[in-house]
């Protein structure tokens, strides 16, 4: 029995002098494991902290540049100035965040002959606007390849001084001679900027957005569409289409254009003229680009959308944002056959029964529409739908746009234009708060 229990003893000492030696084991390797798993931040390659920075703030990205020496190096790496957002606002007016002046005059000094791709973002105040032209002036060792001026609210620029705009902007046709994008809509850019702008950079621009520049005329337009061939993208206000501008884009030497957009504006009805366009103009156009993107957007008063769908006219996104008459729609159905999208913000209280199967019929490529505060019975609806087809790959219509009459409620209409579709399809909601 003595030696019974002398063996248990001895077989539990040798169990748990086995344990503690497995515990301390795991215990180790789990230290080990603690201390591989354990980032160290400082040596993390340069080209994931570049990734890491690029989506940062500006002012945060400095906080962080001041962590180490690697990300401070990273902080002053070209690749990260190359695309970059001046935030210009006064704190007092605005929501949003500016850039830090501070800030900014470092980017300058040590970073402006690295930016290529720049925009500035200013709210509605003149001393926004000013900061940036103080900005573009000093822009002298850049060479830009593309340049945005956004303004989120109105007047910004157009409250500067024409001369002090002209000058900024100047500095930049001047010294980037591979501009290929321009966004610099709603400034008071003037003919002879084009011209230095065509004369720097001709062979390069690519992408002109400049509606509701009213120092810009069809001439300054017209001398940047003779110069510069390859131009693929145009923005602008109607006043500066012209037939002689649409026979200059369709000459052999430019390039086939790919977008076209057109802002049909009025603010005080009755007191612009607007001109008509010859078709023989517009033939000679998609002749020569056959796939171009026309896109126009009305903001009109109803008694002056008369010179507009006389004649054919080859558009194909229209967007109605005022209210637009039975009268103007049944002219769309019949003068725009290339039509791809119609958007109807407003119209009345008559049905727009005729108008919407007419354009149908005619419109054989219409695949987007969305209509407002308009006014179609159930029934004209889903004929509508049924002569469209599966091609109406987008279909947003209030549901108090939809009529209910004897052979449709709004109840069955949902199956009826889904069947139509080929989708589930449900009329938009107008939300209740």
């Amino acid at each position: 029995m003595k030696r019974g229990r002398k063996t248990n003893e001895a077989n539990n000492s040798s169990s748990e002098e086995t344990a503690g030696k497995e515990s301390k084991r795991h215990k180790s390797v789990d230290d080990k494991a603690a201390v591989v798993q354990s980032p160290d931040w400082g040596n993390l390659l340069q080209d994931i902290i570049l990734q890491v920075f690029q989506y940062l703030p500006l002012l945060d990205r400095a906080h962080a540049s001041q962590v180490c020496r690697s990300w401070n190096q990273v902080f002053h790496m070209p690749d990260l100035w190359r695309c970059f957002e001046f935030e210009l606002n006064q704190p007092a007016t605005s929501y949003l965040r500016a850039t830090h002046p501070e800030l900014i005059k470092q980017i300058i000094k040590r970073h402006s002959n690295h930016l290529q791709y720049v925009s500035f973002k200013v709210d509605s105040s003149k001393e926004s606007a000013e900061a940036a032209c103080d900005i573009l002036s000093q822009l002298v060792n850049c060479s830009l390849k593309t340049l945005g001026l956004i303004s989120t609210a109105r007047p910004s620029f157009m409250d500067l001084p024409k001369a002090h705009f002209a000058s900024a902007l100047t500095v930049v046709f001047v010294n980037s001679k591979s501009l290929s994008s321009i966004k610099i809509d709603d400034t008071p850019v003037d003919d002879p900027s084009l011209k230095v702008l065509v004369a720097n950079n001709s062979d390069t621009l690519k992408l002109l957005k400049m509606s509701s520049c009213p120092h810009v005329s069809p001439a300054g337009i017209l001398c940047v569409a003779d110069q510069c061939h390859g131009l693929r993208e145009l923005a602008l206000n109607y006043h500066l289409l012209s037939d002689e501008l649409l026979l200059a884009l369709s000459s052999e030497k430019h390039v086939r254009l790919e977008h076209l957009r057109i802002d049909v504006v009025s603010e005080n009805p009755g007191q612009v003229e607007f001109h008509t366009i010859k078709k023989q103009s517009w033939d000679a156009f998609v002749k020569h680009s056959p796939k171009v993107n026309i896109v126009m957007y009305f903001f009109l008063y109803e008694d002056e959308f008369d010179p507009f769908f006389r004649e054919e006219t080859p558009v194909t996104h229209l967007y109605f944002g005022r209210s637009v008459s039975k009268d103007v729609l049944g002219r769309v159905g019949m003068t725009c056959p290339r039509l791809v999208e119609l958007v109807v913000c407003a119209n009345g209280l008559r049905p727009l029964d005729e108008e919407l199967i007419r354009i149908a019929e005619r419109c054989k490529y219409l695949s987007a529409v969305g209509l407002g505060e308009c006014e179609v019975s159930c029934s004209a609806f889903v004929e509508f739908v049924k002569m469209c087809g599966g091609r109406l790959s987008q279909l947003s219509i209030m549901e108090e746009v939809l009529i209910p009459d004897q052979k449709y409620s709004l109840e069955q209409i949902h199956w009826e234009v889904s069947k139509h579709l080929g989708r589930v399809w449900f009329p938009d909601m107008m939300p209740t708060w």
